[in-house]
């Protein structure tokens, strides 16, 4: 008997099979889930669009302080002490508590005296602030979701990053001077003693408070809790001081609370 080998059709010299593609295909149940979640998704993020434009546009409803007036405080203060920071602090935040629409949503003067003092009656309510590497102390004297104003500065000095906030910084110096520049130009703006340093919302500059120090009064109007991380991120990542974070936490989160139930967005 004869043997006879099986086998299939013969290729060409040279030539190479051919890769077979099997294409798998979605189940009509899953390509249905992913679809429904696309469309959760963007009614979702189109509902926070039209939600966030239309708080952005009325926001400013929530506002208690006016820039303009709390310039003027400030200038009164500075005129009638010109040689006590303290007794220019107490004198504003003073004229706040005088103030029926104030009172209830600022915190404790920190200067209750206007005689000149070297430490606050309140040391615990004080914190040091590292952001953008810059490093001062605050006080914060009001804070919501729309607005904080604190007192900001240091006697040393220091410099660095503004940050690019959602919200429009105003700066009035009460005590020395602080200068800033944007990139682009070649001089630095000065800002001294009873000016104010106007950063608006998504500016971003480098500032600096000299050696001989710097006191401000920092008032923060627009969306507050996006600008939070700016203010930890140093804290958390270089200076990891855990008792300073837990300390601006727990202010912060206190005002914010307590205005809120006062009905202070």
């Amino acid at each position: 008997m004869n043997n006879r080998s099986v086998s299939g059709p013969r290729l060409p010299p040279g030539s190479r099979p051919k890769a077979i593609h099997i294409q798998k295909q979605i189940p009509s149940s899953s390509l249905a889930a992913i679809t429904r979640r696309t469309l959760l998704l963007t009614i979702f993020s189109a509902l926070f669009i039209g939600v966030y434009r239309w708080a952005d546009a009325i926001k400013s409803r929530w506002y208690i302080f006016d820039p303009s007036e709390l310039h003027k405080i400030t200038l009164e203060a500075i005129e009638r002490y010109p040689n006590s920071t303290s007794a220019v602090i107490h004198h504003i935040v003073q004229s706040f508590e005088s103030q029926p629409t104030l009172k209830p949503y600022i915190t404790a003067n920190p200067f209750p005296d206007p005689s000149p003092q070297a430490v606050s009656a309140y040391p615990s309510e004080w914190v040091f602030n590292n952001a953008g590497g810059a490093m001062g102390a605050m006080y914060i004297i009001h804070a919501s979701i729309t607005e904080y104003l604190i007192v900001f500065g240091t006697p040393i000095g220091t410099e660095g990053h503004t940050g690019r906030h959602t919200a429009d910084d105003y700066f009035n110096i009460l005590a020395g001077q602080q200068t800033a520049f944007a990139a682009g130009s070649l001089e630095a703006e000065v800002y001294r003693k009873g000016s104010v340093h106007h950063l608006r919302r998504g500016q971003v500059k480098q500032y600096k408070m000299p050696d001989g120090g710097c006191w401000a009064l920092e008032l923060a109007q627009g969306w507050i809790p996006p600008m939070l991380p700016f203010g930890l991120a140093d804290s958390v990542f270089s200076t990891v001081d855990l008792i300073t974070i837990y300390h601006t936490i727990r202010i912060t989160a206190r005002e914010i609370i307590r205005n809120l139930l006062a009905g202070k967005i």
